[in-house]
Formats: C-alpha cells, structure tokens, sequence
C-alpha cells in the first residue's frame, strides 16, 4: 500500500491497474501500521544522506533539474537513495530530482550505481528517460525504469567492485561513475 501510493503520488496519480491492486490489498493492510510507516521520522542517516544531496547537488536552472551523487552506501541504507530524490524535489524551481550511489553489498561483495529519479513534470516519463538515459545489459535488460512521477535504476559495477570504503581507488572510483551518470543524465536533460 505504501509502495502504491508513494508511486502514484497519493493515488492522485493511478491507474486502473492501481486501483485494482490497491482494492485488492484493501484486505490485507494493518491501517495502523500503514500510518506508523507514513508517519514516521527520518533516521540521522537519512538526514545525513540528504544533507550530503544538497551539498553535492546540481541544479540545472535553465531545465529546472537537480542531480546530485551521494557517494558510497551500505547495501542495508539503500533506501535513503529515494527519500533524499523525494526531499530534493521539493526544492522551489525544480521539476525533476535524480538521486544516486555507490551501493555496497558485502554479503555477495557486489557493487551497484543505484539512482532515484522523482519528477512532477507532467510531459517527462520516468520510464522512457531512465531507459534511455543508462540503456540494457548485453542480454537486453534495462538498467531502470519507472511509472509516473518516479523511476530507479541499478547498473552493476562488476569486476571493478571492491568493499573498502576509505581507500584512494574508492574515491578515484567514485569521481569515474558520478562523471559518466552526470553525463548520461545531462545528454537528456541538455542536449546542447
């Protein structure tokens, strides 16, 4: 339930297809947990996370479009990706929000550039720009994509994944991908 309506911005955007399933999870839902979860307070991380999106944050004013990198995460604090895209895009004169890392899985010892993309801008498709802003792998898959208002994408790092944090290739690794998903990003947003 809180997936549909954060997607579909309060249902003022849905479907047919979220009514549907919003109906049918209508018997499921604990409404008093559903509340707890909307209400709930931001962590020191998330706000930390957010911080660090403002400072690094691009705005491009003649677009109205703010991009900014947060460096590297921990695979568990992934999800502060999006609610950092959801708080940039409150930002007056901005009409679309992108959001992205370095996320660490030291379990599977993986790396991912993982990006939020928020919009409120009625003619962008979050789907159709995640698309092909990042493109698919080699066995067609995209990297991304989205509904209305909101998109994501995950590209995996692969063999330049290493989980050390605070070394000098972390951060030389870093400045390479936040340089080429600013680029792909920007190729859309000006073209010029």
């Amino acid at each position: 339930m809180h997936g549909i309506r954060s997607d579909t911005n309060q249902l003022l955007q849905a479907t047919d297809e979220d009514f549907l399933a919003t109906a049918y999870l209508s018997r499921f839902y604990d409404a008093t947990l559903l509340n707890a979860v909307l209400q709930s307070s931001r962590s020191q991380l998330v706000i930390d996370i957010i911080e660090r999106a403002l400072s690094h944050r691009y705005i491009y004013i003649y677009n109205n479009v703010s991009i900014s990198g947060v460096g590297y995460l921990r695979g568990l604090d992934r999800d502060v990706i999006p609610q950092a895209a959801d708080f940039l895009i409150t930002e007056e004169n901005v009409h679309t929000a992108v959001v992205y890392g370095i996320v660490q899985d030291e379990e599977k010892e993986l790396e991912v550039v993982t990006g939020s993309l928020r919009t409120n801008k009625i003619t962008l498709d979050p789907d159709e720009f995640i698309k092909e802003a990042f493109g698919m792998d080699t066995q067609g898959h995209f990297f991304g994509g989205g509904c209305c208002q909101a998109g994501g994408f995950e590209i995996p790092i692969d063999f330049l994944s290493g989980l050390n944090f605070n070394s000098e290739y972390a951060q030389k690794k870093w400045d390479v991908f936040n340089i080429q998903v600013k680029q792909k990003l920007l190729t859309l947003v000006n073209p010029n």
